[in-house]
């Protein structure tokens, strides 16, 4: 694991982009996820790592990244933006990785109401619902979302 930088974004973006494609697969609709190109995300995530806290895992290639930073509008907290390991990846434990760079500070975050998958992993590393709801559209389909608050020691 290291700290990312710009010439990380391409693998950053390609790793996003894969796993929204498995992972919110029945979730967002197909064509949405479909038609998503990794290369539309370079530019952005190259602006994100000169703006914010970001990570990857690494076993050769990226694996996987988290970003993170100061909450959106939630004083004095710290927002996990976005963890995402490639689908190949799941279970080898490098969002464990990823997950154990956060610091010890109150942090946030939100998640789709329906990814289980997500919701079991953040509950693992002592993540709780807050009771915060939001509704979001996502490819066309309005979608649930939930905060996850973890109080550091």
């Amino acid at each position: 694991m290291r700290r990312a930088v710009a010439a990380d974004a391409e693998a950053i973006a390609e790793v996003h982009t894969r796993t929204w494609q498995v992972g919110y697969r029945g979730v967002l609709p197909d064509e949405f996820l479909d038609a998503m190109d990794w290369r539309q995300r370079v530019e952005p995530w190259r602006r994100n790592l000169e703006n914010g806290t970001v990570h990857v895992a690494v076993a050769g290639p990226v694996v996987g990244f988290i970003a993170m930073g100061p909450a959106r509008g939630v004083p004095d907290t710290y927002e996990l933006y976005a963890i995402y390991v490639r689908p190949e990846s799941w279970g080898t434990g490098a969002a464990d990785e990823l997950i154990a760079v956060l610091p010890a500070q109150t942090t946030v975050l939100w998640v789709l109401a329906e990814n289980p998958r997500a919701r079991r992993f953040y509950e693992r590393h002592g993540f709780v619902l807050d009771g915060e709801t939001r509704v979001d559209t996502i490819g066309g389909r309005e979608v649930a979302e939930v905060r996850y608050t973890h109080v550091s020691p």
